[in-house]
């Protein structure tokens, strides 16, 4: 997999952090250094894990499904970027508080939560040509640095960019699933 390629999928699972850090930031009174490197650390951290954890697992599946593994990545790609589309489009009006700090349950949660898709693109890159530590650290830290800027950003001009940000980061990962089925189909 390409240099780029990975970037894309990096920024594109790196997306719901970033809007999640617009919103936290619009939340806070006070930006404070630390909160946003908390979040950061513990987004980028979460972000890195997860596409581990599924490349530990699509590996052991490998063998099984190996001749379908391109429709698998394509599958998971298509599916996580249309989800990120929806919930972009269909938002939930559930972050309205105007605390300062993150309390470690929430923040746990939210690493958790913003990271799920990284975890299925994880299971994708066990059927790809994949440079697993170079992913997994391309992915840390795009989220990382996003995740900061996020929180910068929504503090100074609010959540008018969560959207685009979501249906941008889903519309990057539905291309690349588009872009490994028909690579393996020999289209391109």
């Amino acid at each position: 997999m390409s240099t780029w390629t990975l970037l894309l999928i990096a920024l594109g699972v790196s997306a719901d952090a970033f809007a999640v850090a617009l919103g936290k930031g619009l939340q806070m009174r006070r930006l404070r250094s630390r909160d946003a490197l908390v979040l950061a650390a513990t987004f980028g951290g979460f972000q890195a894990l997860m596409p581990l954890i599924g490349w530990f697992l699509g590996r052991g599946l490998r063998d099984y499904i190996e001749d379908v593994d391109h429709w698998i990545a394509f599958g998971l790609l298509v599916l996580i970027g249309a989800r990120m589309i929806w919930e972009a489009l269909h938002p939930d009006a559930d972050e309205s508080t105007d605390e300062v700090g993150i309390p470690l349950r929430q923040l746990l949660l939210l690493g958790i939560a913003t990271s799920i898709d990284a975890l299925a693109v994880g299971v994708s890159f066990a059927f790809l040509e994949v440079d697993i530590t170079g992913a997994v650290l391309a992915i840390g830290v795009v989220t990382f640095v996003l995740t900061l800027v996020g929180v910068h950003l929504g503090h100074r001009a609010g959540v008018r960019f969560r959207t685009p940000a979501e249906v941008v980061g889903g519309l990057i990962l539905v291309l690349i699933g588009i872009r490994i089925l028909l690579d393996h189909l020999g289209v391109l």
